[in-house]
């Protein structure tokens, strides 16, 4: 089993009620073909990049799912053959998914392994600086030379 997001694009003059009817269609579909529904996320009406059957918007909705392969055939013949959906993509992301894990344990092991290793910071020093002199606005030196400071 492998996880998929299916983006799909319905008719705008869809009315809402029949639009909200076929995607729950599509999620029995997908659960009682053994296929796990995480997450589904209607975007709403969306302006289209270029005509699609001559309409210049869509309602966007994006599911992602765990199913095997013969689940999303069944999908994306039933996203084919409707007349309310006029384009629809799928993607299999659970490799992403994965890369992104494994970035993210990473990432924290250097956060954690910085953390552990940063001197504490010296007091009256510059913060992150060890032995510097920690100066205010008062009594900080001159930037440019020969300008007067302001007190």
């Amino acid at each position: 089993m492998r996880t998929y997001e299916e983006l799909f694009i319905i008719k705008p003059d869809a009315p809402e009620e029949e639009a909200d009817q076929f995607v729950e269609q599509l999620r029995t579909q997908l659960t009682t073909a053994g296929a796990t529904v995480d997450k589904i996320d209607k975007w709403g009406k969306r302006r289209l990049a270029y005509r699609v059957d001559k309409y210049r918007e869509g309602s966007y909705v994006l599911v992602q799912f765990t199913a095997g392969p013969e689940s999303v055939k069944e999908l994306e013949r039933r996203l084919r053959v409707s007349d309310m959906v006029l384009k629809f993509l799928t993607v299999r992301i659970d490799q992403t998914l994965k890369r992104l894990d494994k970035r993210k344990k990473v990432r924290d092991k250097r956060a954690a392994k910085r953390a552990s290793a940063a001197p504490p910071a010296a007091p009256g020093g510059a913060p992150g600086i060890p032995g510097q002199p920690s100066f205010g606005m008062a009594e900080a030196p001159a930037i440019i030379p020969g300008l007067p400071r302001e007190s």
